[in-house]
């Protein structure tokens, strides 16, 4: 094999700042001295940039003011010099009305931090849900070499002997409480024992996701998204990607280099294999849509139906995160799909796929099945289409009731998050557990911003009746770590006049998840009278980023991008005067 070419240093973006003989270039030189650095710390080396969502409003990252310091020791062991640059943290539990709200935010910040200053490569800092695809999305936009460092997961959760798992656990138990099975002093128990240290939800939940995707994608070290938050392996992983990012600059590997269509067809069949999150097909449409390829929903269902279910971790298995690293994590499940990926797309290692996982193995069989032991013989998510959603909705039969995949039934309608939380357990609410019960307003502008809304609770009479699951209808998303029978990302969305906007309480839906269909039996001809009398809410922000937000958003089947983002138009690099 031809060694990649090495570019020289008059080459990289950087030297703009830093070689020129002019005013300018003196006082970029002088600045960076007053920050104590001498000239044999930067000059002739590439500017490397770590992009670090450290904040104390996200818990995930607590640890990454260490971790920035560890890829600091591996950029300058491999003679760049690098910056640490603050970016906004996406805090999961604490941003309201959601982080979803803000992807498109700290992606534009991303691209517009490593633009503005004289940045040759980037290491990507994030893990808490939306960190994951904002980076990257601006990353990829702006298009330098470019690696990512996962923030990796929490410890398992510990309560009287049992093993907690992130959101999956707390919707379970939240139920019991409602339905009288716990009291308050158990609940207190599980508030106490369930995040335990620095890193992400430790189920398959979006976080653990997307850093699995994006190891799929090449961004990231091999094996890079499945150590634990606080292992020392996790440090050492930092310090070698701060090392490979240097080399990556060199060679002039770039972001979108790596993230080829056969790269994304990795990500999906990962997403598939491993039982991921939902939220992650948004994602990826968002991402590849800022790599100029687009990924329609069908690209999803058609790799799903050849996809089995390998990972057996909540929620739509057993296990937890920590249980899949110690089984061989994400390496040995990716060796286990073989022919099914892309063996030869590159890695930001500079090998292939294929060779970066040839040595990878299964130390526990039960975590990581074999295909011929799959959870299910097909992927962990679902595409439905029909006159309820016709530009698509999503599911997760792996983490659904097996009798609910064909359903049907009346709908209960809740016009919004309120209304519902008002009346849902109204003991004279008109409920049964053949309900399809039905959440308008939830979606990327009725929430807005889409938020986690789409596991609606069941009522509480019905849980008392040892009802667990039940048919749930919504454009909204709901938190990876969930469960149940949700059909989420229902679109067009009910609050720009979509089909879901027109549903009312007693209209007969029927779901078929084998046949991937969602329809609203109700006669055409009614149909066209509602949406006659449907009249469009006033939009809710007059002026700040909501008022951007609304105007500019897309729906869930594209990504829910900005429109002025999307896509791979060149933007010209700053002039310095």
């Amino acid at each position: 094999m031809t060694a990649p070419r090495r570019r020289t240093y008059a080459e990289l973006r950087s030297a703009r700042w830093y070689n020129a003989a002019d005013l300018r270039s003196f006082g970029h030189r002088s600045r960076t001295k007053q920050m104590g650095f001498a000239a044999e710390d930067y000059a002739g080396k590439p500017v490397i940039a770590i992009l670090n969502t450290w904040s104390e409003m996200n818990p995930c990252h607590q640890h990454f003011r260490t971790r920035a310091a560890e890829v600091k020791r591996g950029v300058w062991q491999a003679g760049g010099f690098p910056v640490e640059m603050p970016a906004m943290a996406l805090g999961e539990p604490f941003m309201k009305p959601s982080t979803m709200m803000y992807r498109n935010l700290l992606a534009m910040e991303a691209e517009e931090l490593l633009r503005a200053n004289p940045i040759d490569g980037v290491v990507l800092m994030g893990g808490c849900d939306k960190t994951v695809p904002a980076l990257v999305m601006g990353a990829t936009s702006m298009n330098l070499p470019a690696i990512f460092v996962p923030a990796g997961p929490m410890l398992r959760g510990h309560w009287q002997g049992k093993e907690l798992g992130s959101g999956s656990d707390v919707w379970k138990y939240w139920a019991e409480l409602r339905a009288g099975n716990i009291d308050e002093e158990d609940w207190r128990g599980i508030e106490d024992g369930i995040a335990r240290s620095a890193g992400t939800c430790m189920t398959m939940g979006t976080a653990s996701t997307m850093a699995a995707l994006v190891e799929a994608l090449g961004l990231s070290l091999t094996g890079a998204s499945s150590i634990p938050a606080v292992d020392s392996s996790h440090a050492r992983m930092a310090a070698a990607s701060g090392r490979r990012i240097v080399d990556l600059v060199w060679q002039d590997v770039r972001a979108r280099d790596l993230l080829t269509e056969a790269a994304f067809d990795n990500a999906i069949t990962t997403l598939m294999a491993i039982g991921g999150s939902t939220n992650a097909i948004i994602h990826l449409v968002a991402m590849a849509g800022r790599a100029g390829i687009a990924l329609p929903l069908e690209r999803f269902d058609a790799l799903a139906r050849r996809t089995p279910l390998l990972a057996n971790i909540r929620p739509s298995g057993k296990y937890l995160m920590e249980d899949f690293f110690y089984a061989g994590g994400l390496p040995a499940l990716l060796r286990q799909l073989g022919t099914l990926l892309h063996g030869s797309a590159m890695t930001a290692s500079g090998r292939t796929l294929a060779d970066d996982i040839a040595g990878a193995e299964i130390y526990n069989d039960d975590v990581i099945r074999s295909s011929n032991r799959a959870l299910q013989p097909e992927g962990g998510l679902a595409v439905l289409k029909g006159n309820l959603a016709p530009n698509g909705a999503v599911i997760k039969p792996s983490a659904m009731e097996a009798r609910l995949q064909r359903h049907r039934g009346p709908a209960v309608v809740f016009r919004d998050y309120n209304d519902m939380a008002q009346r849902i357990d109204d003991p004279a609410l008109e409920v049964t557990a053949d309900s399809v019960l039905v959440l308008q307003n939830g979606g990327p502008q009725g929430g807005p911003g889409m938020p986690e809304w789409g596991q609606l609770p069941i009522p509480k009479k019905l849980l008392r009746d040892g009802v667990r699951d039940m048919l749930r209808i919504s454009d909204a998303r709901m938190s990876g770590t969930s469960y149940g029978a949700c059909v989420l990302h229902v679109s067009p969305e009910s609050y720009v006049g979509g089909p879901l906007a027109l549903v009312r309480s007693g209209d007969v839906i029927a779901i078929d998840v084998p046949g991937r269909s969602l329809e609203l039996a109700v006669p055409d001809a009614e149909l066209q009278r509602r949406r006659a009398a449907w009249t469009p809410p006033t939009p809710r922000f007059a002026r700040s980023y909501g008022a951007l937000y609304h105007r500019h958003i897309g729906q869930a089947e594209t990504g829910c991008d900005f429109d002025f983002l999307a896509g791979t138009a060149a933007v010209p690099e700053p002039e310095i005067h």
